[in-house]
């Protein structure tokens, strides 16, 4: 889980670094990452077969997995990371809760209400108690993580999806369906590989890794352990926009991000 923190806060500080590619860096990333999956999908596909519902996970988490994208780069262009990827780690498990009690009838107990509340505090103090586009940006990724999470929970489970022919068949939808917008703008594609290169092929690795060492951890230790341990990356990410960008109060928004981390932990156990 820590390999886990540190490629997932790795690929958003290479992401950080490309504060001007937008969609065109998420375009280059994704037809890498499709590059890099592909062969082994094939391998599983030919081997185990694939179902025709497969297809719909595809599109959906696709379409998900696309405005995350992109609306986190939009993020990282007018916010700093130390704001944005904090508050968008940590409210994804928070709504998710709160989609749970809205949509699904749950009550959950008081580990996970003050947990809930310990995300709010902690997103408060990473923000000074003021606002900006970055928090902004980072509540609304947030929320589309807890919807590709509940969509890839779903799919991985219900639909029996493999978890690497998903991300694959993620990466191909988002690559198609951006395809169109970075053909029309050729030379800024070239510019962006040219200029960012080794950002695009850390994403396009780093962002499928992360995943893929959370899904082994999960078969050698209890999810409960897990999730909590996944949300190290705040903290991780936090310490790089400090070391690594400069970026400033790294005393308030690392303890900001301690306290979202505790109160996602919360969560998870509860």
């Amino acid at each position: 889980m820590l390999s886990a923190a540190f490629a997932h806060a790795g690929w958003n500080i290479f992401a950080k670094r490309v504060p001007d590619g937008g969609a065109l860096f998420v375009w280059l990333a994704a037809v890498w990452g499709v590059v890099f999956q592909l062969p082994l999908a094939i391998v599983m596909v030919a081997r185990d077969g694939m179902a025709a519902s497969w297809w719909l996970a595809f599109g959906v988490s696709g379409v998900i997995h696309l405005g995350y994208f992109v609306l986190l780069q939009r993020g990282y262009r007018v916010g700093d990371l130390s704001v944005v990827y904090p508050l968008a780690r940590g409210t994804g498990p928070l709504l998710t809760v709160v989609a749970a009690v809205w949509f699904l009838g749950e009550r959950p107990g008081a580990v996970a209400l003050v947990g809930a509340v310990g995300v709010v505090a902690g997103v408060f103090v990473i923000g000074g108690l003021g606002t900006g586009a970055g928090m902004g940006y980072g509540l609304a990724t947030g929320a589309l993580i807890a919807s590709y999470t509940l969509w890839d929970a779903h799919a991985v489970t219900a639909l029996a999806v493999p978890p690497v022919i998903l991300m694959c068949g993620s990466a191909l939808v988002e690559s198609v369906l951006l395809a169109p917008y970075a053909l029309a703008r050729r030379e800024a594609v070239g510019r962006i590989w040219r200029d960012h290169k080794a950002a695009v092929l850390a994403v396009a690795v780093l962002s499928p890794l992360a995943y893929v060492l959370v899904l082994f951890a999960m078969r050698l230790a209890p999810v409960s352990l897990v999730a909590p341990a996944r949300e190290l990356s705040i903290v991780v990410g936090s310490l790089g926009a400090w070391l690594l960008l400069g970026e400033p109060n790294p005393l308030r928004r690392l303890t900001g991000a301690v306290i979202v981390l505790a109160g996602v932990a919360a969560i998870a156990v509860s």
